[in-house]
């Protein structure tokens, strides 16, 4: 058994404490926590107790973190486990995090490829939007379920070939590097060709 000699809050974050053992510093967990386990100076418990407390603790801190994090903007499963990894999280606990925002349902994938597509689809092409989709986590199959909500991509990439020609002169070379653009937005070669037909042009190769 050892016997909890200390326990103050953190300077950073109120709602957490620091928990000694023995004088010395053993672990940090929140605050509410220790209290609902009635911990305090003079308290005898056995550091295994202490540990399994400590990592309820982290658990409930972490989805917290998680939910904070995912109230500025839509994150996939991938982000999330990046997220809490980079904070320290072991991966018991980011398990769990994942889990809980799974059945609360504040963790689809599917939901934010579909959102995501929805809200790029006007300025880039399919070809960009799978490899964002993919570089974020998202599973090929999802993906593919999303992208089948793009509608339109030929007037999309003449209306941006068009704005990113306005003011220029429509001579060989601008015409090229309009092809080079929409090809770097993510548009397929047919596709470019035909939003430069579209304006009357043909690229050259």
């Amino acid at each position: 058994m050892a016997e909890i000699t200390a326990i103050t809050p953190q300077i950073k974050d109120k709602t957490r404490c620091n928990i000694e053992v023995d004088g010395r510093f053993f672990c940090g967990m929140k605050l509410e926590t220790a209290v609902k386990n009635h911990l305090k100076a003079g308290v005898t418990v056995t550091e295994e107790q202490l540990s399994a407390l400590q990592l309820e603790s982290e658990k409930m801190t972490a989805l917290d973190r998680a939910l904070e994090y995912i109230s500025v903007s839509m994150h996939t499963e991938n982000q999330i486990r990046k997220y809490l990894s980079k904070k320290g999280y072991l991966q018991d606990v980011v398990e769990y995090v994942i889990g809980k925002m799974k059945e609360y349902g504040y963790l689809d994938d599917g939901a934010y490829a579909r959102a995501y597509v929805e809200s790029v689809q006007k300025r880039k092409g399919r070809r960009l939007i799978e490899s964002e989709l993919r570089n974020k986590g998202v599973s090929k199959e999802k993906i593919e379920e999303a992208l089948e909500g793009i509608s339109g991509e030929e007037e999309t990439a003449s209306l941006i070939l068009q704005k990113y020609l306005k003011g220029k002169p429509l001579d060989r070379k601008t015409l090229q590097k309009g092809y080079a653009y929409l090809i770097g937005k993510g548009f397929d070669y047919d596709t470019a060709r035909d939003a430069l037909r579209s304006l009357g042009e043909e690229d050259e190769d």
